[in-house]
């Protein structure tokens, strides 16, 4: 049996997420692998990867909120809103450089907080069924629908001067999940005046999940997944069971009038071996299994 858990994975630039996918299929001998959160083929960094029976905690990563660095060029406009489109407006090099640090502030704060952004249309949306990306590349014009996001940070760490008259800010942001930092890099080009692309973003963290502790690529091969116990205990509160109650909740059975045991809506239910049984919700004054890992699984 193909080893399960959630791999935590540094992925390159240059490479889609379903490279990763791929390459870890090849890499743990398994087809059942899959992963929390696309990151853009110029982007690096933490993409959480779970293999065999953990895909299933995966659903529960997506939603997690996010760290990014990343570098946004002012004075250049791309049709993709990063590094790999065409450039398609430059500013005066001259307004570039009279950008003053205020501004730059008042531009970032307009952008901190609860937004109603509109993602980059070359993005894997899908629009009736296709991705956005393949719409732009086949020629259609595509406006997606503004979606409300929460950017909780947005600091500029440096500014610096760059190629042909613009200026580069190197940030970090965190923000709730479903956020675009091109589009972050855009929006804040655009309030500027003088247009704005990413040349660079690496994604930090995913909810508990830090890119400290990832693989690098190469070195899938001997990498040891975290057990699906371990990476659900940094997804959710951990509720001990007994055996007996473990058995139970396989066999789909309620723990009856335990719902003050619960802290918050879900938890994860973890057997005196350590195994993790599945995840339990409250259903009235009980206790319900709402997702059961396979019997065997660690």
């Amino acid at each position: 049996m193909a080893t399960s858990g959630i791999l935590l994975v540094d992925k390159p630039g240059g490479m889609t997420s379903h490279d990763v996918v791929a390459r870890t299929r090849r890499a743990f001998g398994t087809r059942k692998v899959g992963h929390a959160g696309t990151l853009d083929p110029m982007a690096t960094g933490l993409l959480v990867v779970g293999i065999e029976a953990a895909t299933r905690l995966l659903t529960f990563v997506v939603g997690a909120d996010k760290t990014y660095r990343a570098t946004i060029r002012l004075g250049q406009s791309t049709g993709t809103d990063d590094a790999d489109g065409e450039i398609v407006a430059t500013a005066d090099p001259e307004r570039v450089a009279a950008i003053t640090s205020a501004e730059i502030a008042e531009g970032v704060a307009a952008l901190t907080g609860e937004l109603s952004q509109v993602p980059s249309a070359v993005s894997a949306i899908k629009v009736d069924g296709r991705r956005a990306y393949d719409r732009v590349r086949a020629g259609e014009e595509v406006v997606l629908a503004a979606r409300d996001v929460l950017v909780s940070r947005f600091d500029v760490l440096s500014d610096s001067p760059a190629d042909g008259g613009t200026r580069d800010l190197d940030v970090i942001v965190d923000c709730s999940s479903g956020t675009y930092i091109r589009a972050l890099a855009r929006d804040l080009g655009a309030a500027l005046g003088v247009g704005a692309h990413l040349t660079a973003l690496r994604r930090t963290r995913v909810g508990a999940f830090d890119v400290a502790e990832a693989v690098a690529l190469d070195d899938l091969a001997g990498a040891q997944p975290l057990t699906a116990a371990a990476a659900a205990a940094r997804i959710l509160p951990v509720l001990p069971v007994s055996a007996q109650e473990a058995v139970d909740l396989r066999h789909g059975k309620r723990l009856v009038g335990q719902r003050a045991r619960l802290e918050g809506a879900r938890a994860a239910a973890i057997d005196p071996d350590g195994v993790l049984i599945g995840i339990v919700e409250r259903r009235g004054d009980d206790l319900k299994s709402a997702m059961n890992m396979p019997e065997g699984a660690s």
